[in-house]
């Protein structure tokens, strides 16, 4: 088994580099003690969403998951905490596209390499994004948000989960195809952060992620969902109009939220991980859960199809994140 130079250095460091044999015991006997699952956003969004439910109901086949929330960097500091991590698989990401994307396209000097230190695992959810206001905000479609922040330029901002997030880039893509480039972005630790300055009528919009708390503020008119921009309406909630049906055909963006261990994981440890979530989501309830807060859950993913569909979505956005002129460095 080929090892990185920083994991060589990591083994080295302690007991020596063990043979393959040990190893293969100790990929057999997993696992042995609690795992920690990496959040890379604070709670309160969509990540909290769908890992703390996922955590508890993949204890009956790998034991303790405990979350630990490692928020900023628009999710990559809780990506790097995992690049740099062990990879003995008990520091897991709920890792997405955004890590890829982020590290990929926007930055001169990324913390880590996506395709060289993560492994991807199993895919959990593709989910899209909504475009919120807040109820004093005279729009009702998203055409009358753009028209309200043309007349109001400088005035209207918009808040995301963070620089560089994917919803970070939905924001610049509205602000490009509607023209509206006075639009100033508001960049938050988390959509937990943000959809509580939404609500107390600090920002007068925010785009968060799909989720059953957006989706319940919604419904008790704490806010107003304008549009979602997923290609067509949701299976959990037909009553949201896209903005795609709204005028903005190329407004469209999907995010995978899946589980990824540090690159170096052994493939016992892979398909262990990769079986248990599938066993999570043959569960009826589990899948109910996501499609009623607007996600969709992704039943047939392994290893290989959640590699491509990743390196997918970085293809799909660099054309965009080329028309922007993004850089986060």
């Amino acid at each position: 088994m080929k090892l990185h130079r920083r994991e060589f250095l990591h083994v080295a460091a302690g007991a020596g580099v063990l043979p393959v044999s040990s190893r293969a015991a100790r990929a057999q006997s997993y696992p042995t003690r609690p795992i920690r699952l990496v959040v890379p956003f604070p709670p309160g969004g969509v990540f909290d969403f769908v890992g703390r439910p996922l955590a508890e109901r993949i204890r009956p086949a790998l034991g303790t998951v405990f979350i630990e929330n490692v928020g900023g960097g628009g999710g990559s500091l809780g990506g790097a905490t995992v690049a740099h991590a062990s990879p003995d698989g008990y520091t897991l990401l709920l890792g997405s596209t955004v890590q890829y994307v982020t590290e990929m396209l926007l930055k001169s000097r990324p913390q880590y390499d996506p395709i060289k230190d993560l492994a991807p695992i199993a895919n959990v959810s593709i989910n899209t994004f909504a475009i919120v206001v807040h109820p004093a905000v005279p729009a009702h479609t998203l055409k009358e948000f753009v028209d309200y922040a043309k007349a109001n330029p400088g005035r209207a901002s918009y808040g995301t989960s963070g620089a560089g997030t994917l919803n970070h880039l939905t924001g610049e893509l509205l602000k490009l195809r509607a023209g509206i480039p006075e639009l100033i972005h508001v960049p938050y630790r988390g959509a937990g952060p943000a959809l509580t300055d939404l609500i107390a009528g600090q920002v007068p919009m925010v785009i968060p992620a799909m989720s059953g708390q957006v989706l319940e503020f919604h419904r008790t008119n704490r806010l107003r969902i304008l549009a979602v921009v997923s290609p067509s309406r949701l299976a959990g909630t037909p009553d949201l109009p896209t903005a795609v049906e709204q005028g903005y055909p190329d407004l469209i963006a999907l995010q995978q939220i899946g589980l990824i261990a540090p690159r170096g994981t052994q493939t016992p440890i892979i398909a262990q991980v990769a079986q248990a979530t599938h066993t999570v989501l043959a569960d009826r309830g589990f899948q109910q859960m996501l499609t009623e807060a607007g996600l969709e859950p992704d039943l047939d993913s392994t290893p290989e199809t959640f590699r491509r569909s990743l390196e997918q979505d970085v293809a799909h956005w660099t054309p965009v994140v080329n028309a922007i002129g993004l850089k986060l460095d």
